[in-house]
């Protein structure tokens, strides 16, 4: 049927349906590890194509038998590997609608039904977060994206303030901005920082604690230093200890310079929606822009994050690129001027569903609860013989070492490879304080007592094998 769909296309819509909830409902019981290697699921997909077309059933079917076991289960309860989050089904449900009503979420003017529910998101995150209520907001696909428009609005709004117009002059010639960041900062803002031209290797790198929080005194000391406005990044959640900047005794002292704050906050600065856990940000509402996930700790799907700006002006002066053929809506908030795209899918459809699903008590709920389970795996395994917690609890990161020293690193690798073979949870690797370790980070919406006992039970389980093969 010309214009709606045939009986092949409409078919294919059904089972695609059919073959997600199957899917979701089998996750909890399946291994959460893919049961195939990349080699394999390569050579099952990178196929000629064929000359004549598939029909669309055949198409879906097929798709779905073909991926079904190199799948990693990040939907699951038993995953905790990255800070991803596990798509909620709510939220899910509500990006197939926005698969299928096909709209290009750049433009007010052609979907205002969109752009009124990116606008719920935008204010309801920034109010449930505890930031200014008139901040500026665009929705990009996470956090690598936010901390790269954050940053480059930085440079905007610091080299305005020196004359500088650098959307239309470049960065050649223009004033030099000082870059401060903690020795502990994440890739994802560091990236940033390259994106917008200043440099991954001309930053200074002050110095942090134990917990790679930045240390005030060394921090207000590299401050000193700066000859003009710096850009300082600060973090709210380090990936490994899940630790906190101290905002209230930077924050202050970067403003007397002049100085622009953007706080990394892709997963920690969840915890401002919790009143018992918001504390441990004290002070971080008082940054100039922010970057925060919501296929993080809200469990949106990929693709979905925020860039927020206490001033929108120069949000919308880095980020607007109007066409002479797009409508002019000057006076409209359009989501074009926040973020780096003119045609886009429209990714705050779900994280809208999925807050209007759990409202602001549910929120609270799912990340105190999930601070909860972190506290209790690092009290259960560190009280295991030769386990050794190497981060204090902030939130949901929990940093776990094996015996001592280059033999300790080794068995650490050991105990993570015998995990991962047996498939029933999933952790992942990392560096902290010199040792490898193992990482788990408790962010899936699902994840309860029970999936915890298991990820105990495992991780322990695997430590006595290590330890027994080597006696």
């Amino acid at each position: 049927m010309a214009g709606g769909l045939s009986a092949d296309e409409e078919q294919a819509l059904q089972l695609a349906g059919a073959q997600a909830i199957a899917y979701r409902r089998s996750v909890p019981d399946r291994p959460v590890t893919p049961r195939i290697g990349l080699d394999e699921a390569v050579a099952r997909f990178r196929t000629p194509l064929d000359e004549d077309g598939i029909p669309a059933e055949q198409v879906i079917n097929t798709l779905a038998r073909n991926a079904d076991d190199g799948l990693n289960q990040m939907s699951g309860p038993n995953f905790y590997g990255y800070v991803l989050g596990a798509s909620h089904p709510v939220g899910v449900a509500a990006d197939m609608l926005v698969s299928a009503w096909g709209q290009n979420a750049g433009s007010a003017y052609e979907t205002p039904a969109i752009t009124g529910m990116e606008r719920a998101v935008c204010d309801w995150v920034i109010n449930l977060l505890g930031l200014p209520d008139d901040s500026g907001a665009g929705i990009v696909t996470g956090a690598t994206a936010a901390n790269m428009a954050g940053i480059m609005v930085a440079r905007n709004a610091l080299l305005a303030a020196q004359g500088w117009d650098v959307e239309a002059r470049g960065l050649f010639g223009a004033p030099e901005i000082p870059v401060l960041v903690g020795d502990a900062a994440h890739s994802a803002p560091i990236a940033g920082l390259r994106y917008a031209g200043l440099g991954a290797e001309r930053l200074v790198r002050v110095p942090v604690n134990a917990e790679g929080q930045i240390l005030p005194d060394t921090f207000l000391h590299a401050l000193n230093t700066c000859e003009r406005p710096p850009l300082v990044v600060l973090q709210a959640g380090q990936i490994n200890s899940g630790a906190f900047d101290p905002f209230a005794e930077i924050i202050p002292a970067v403003h007397e310079k002049g100085g622009w704050v953007h706080v990394d906050g892709a997963f920690g600065l969840w915890l401002a929606a919790v009143p018992e856990l918001a504390d441990r940000l004290r002070g971080v509402a008082l940054a100039d822009s922010w970057a925060v996930d919501l296929h993080k700790w809200l469990n949106a799907p990929f693709d979905a994050g925020m860039v927020i700006c206490r001033d929108r002006a120069p949000l919308v002066r880095s980020m607007s690129a109007r066409g002479a053929y797009l409508p002019d809506l000057t006076a409209h908030w359009e989501p074009a001027d926040s973020t780096p795209e003119l045609s886009r899918r429209a990714r705050g459809v779900p994280s809208y569903a999925i807050l209007r699903h759990l409202g602001r008590k549910g929120v609270r709920e799912l990340v105190a609860r999930h601070c909860r389970l972190a506290a209790r795996v690092a009290t259960a395994l560190g009280a295991v013989p030769g386990v050794t917690i190497l981060n204090t609890v902030h939130c949901n990161q929990v940093a776990i070492t094996f015996g001592q020293g280059a033999v300790g690193d080794r068995q650490t690798d050991a105990v993570l490879r015998i995990i991962q073979q047996r498939g029933k949870v999933y952790p992942t690797h990392g560096a902290w304080r010199g040792r490898h370790i193992i990482r788990v980070s408790i962010i899936g919406y699902a994840t309860m007592d029970s999936h915890i006992d298991r990820l105990i039970d495992e991780i322990t389980l695997a430590w006595q094998q290590v330890q027994g093969s080597e006696r």
